[in-house]
């Protein structure tokens, strides 16, 4: 199902609606956002010398740390008394980033979530369970209002207390599941432990996963524990941009369609700022559109991607980005080597051996790093034998040293072991930056 006509819009279409959209931005943010004027100013320009779409390579890039010197209400279009909601990130690398909404600003977020939940295969006889934390984490509200829209019924369960998740789920009937790939897994394994099989016991057919990266492998795991004929499908945003509801998976599974008529996508060099062809691999950049409360100019996610812009075979003639495979923030660089968490997490779980949880561990001793990986025995490979463990070990350490260019250290725990997470997992140890040099 195609929820709007803009979803199937010809290229030009797009692109003049996207043109004068751009332009009222620009003449917005400049006249009421001191930060922006400045930053136009700097290079010289003004909103009227943006004409073409092209043009907005022109115009200075925003960072998170713009948000963070402008804390808290800085890069705000509008006064706080226009603002109908206010969400921050959790700011555990420095000050939070605070975004805002008009009334109209939630419209629009209600709008695009509601496009890509129908491009999943959610409909009006839905019931979504809601897994993610509700509060100042813009995930949960966005799919409950995206969802809403279309007419689902919302079971909004937030996170935790997996057991009574999993009454809900069973009671009430879900049938669609909001959560990280991560915690749907543990949702799933504590199933098992309770005696229930995901797959007979529950009714869960939709998955609208978000808010951390899902290789292909942790598809694949995904639907060994819930069900192949399980619709599951990512979809991608970020609090400063308005949250989920920037771009997702429909049921065709050839990259997230990008709501194009409220943001214009871009990919970078990361290094050098050039913007890349369409196909090219390199940083996404995203400028909002009709954004009353924040609107952002060329915002620097630091998500790895690139953008595809042939028709799909859904329907949709929106641009795609290819799911993200890594962070430029998140690149490991371990003896030289550049290292993406998702490459190890695609070779640990096409191992028959592994579980799908693990912890990456690097640490720098005497001026060498040092990368261990420490990830749990799949349940059916359990064994007493000391060399068993060894040559399984082995194994996994051959198959990452072919894939990463590098030798790590691994060690084969018992399941259960590794911790889990109800939200996003943090799977990363990097004893380096606790100042171990």
């Amino acid at each position: 199902m195609i929820w709007a006509k803009e979803e199937t819009w010809s290229r030009a279409q797009i692109e003049e609606l996207q043109l004068e959209r751009l332009k009222e931005t620009l003449k917005r943010v400049y006249e009421k956002v001191p930060a922006y004027r400045k930053k136009m100013e700097e290079v010289h320009l003004k909103p009227e010398d943006v004409k073409t779409l092209a043009d907005l390579q022109k115009l200075p890039f925003t960072t998170k740390q713009d948000m963070r010197d402008n804390y808290p209400f800085g890069m705000f279009a509008v006064p706080k008394k226009e603002l109908v909601r206010i969400h921050a990130s959790s700011g555990t690398t420095g000050k939070p980033t605070v975004v805002g909404y008009t009334r109209k600003d939630l419209e629009i977020w209600a709008e695009c979530v509601a496009r890509l939940a129908c491009a999943g295969g959610a409909t009006d006889e839905d019931v979504a369970q809601i897994c993610f934390g509700y509060g100042m984490f813009t995930g949960a509200l966005g799919l409950h209002n995206g969802l809403e829209r279309i007419g689902a019924a919302i079971v909004p369960s937030s996170t935790g207390n997996t057991k009574k998740q999993l009454l809900y789920m069973k009671d009430f009937e879900s049938t669609l599941l909001v959560a990280t790939p991560s915690y749907a897994l543990r949702i799933a394994e504590v199933a098992n432990e309770m005696g229930l099989d995901p797959k007979k016991d529950l009714k869960i057919k939709i998955g609208l996963v978000g808010s951390e990266l899902m290789t292909e492998a942790m598809r694949a795991e995904m639907k060994r524990v819930w069900g192949d004929d399980m619709k599951l499908t990512q979809n991608y945003g970020m609090s400063e941009l308005m949250g989920p509801g920037v771009s997702g998976e429909c049921l065709e599974l050839n990259g997230m369609h990008i709501n194009e008529d409220y943001f214009i996508p871009e990919i970078i060099n990361p290094k050098t700022g050039e913007v890349l062809p369409a196909g090219e691999k390199g940083e996404l950049v995203v400028t909002t559109l009709s954004k009353e409360g924040i609107p952002l100019i060329r915002y620097r996610t630091r998500d790895i991607s690139r953008l595809m812009y042939e028709p799909c075979a859904c329907g949709r003639t929106t641009a795609r980005m290819e799911n993200i495979s890594g962070r430029t923030d998140d690149m490991l660089k371990i003896r030289g080597v550049n290292v993406f968490p998702s490459q190890i997490e695609e070779v640990l779980l096409n191992c028959e051996t592994c579980g799908p949880h693990y912890e990456i561990v690097v640490d720098r001793q005497n001026h060498s790093d040092s990368l261990e990986i420490n990830v749990e025995l799949a349940p059916d490979k359990m064994t007493d034998s000391y060399k068993e463990i060894k040559d399984m070990e082995k194994d996994v350490k051959d198959r990452l040293k072919t894939v990463l260019g590098l030798s790590a250290k691994v060690n084969l725990v018992s399941p259960n072991t590794i911790q889990r997470f109800e939200g996003k997992a943090k799977r990363i140890v990097d004893k380096r930056k606790e100042g171990n040099e």
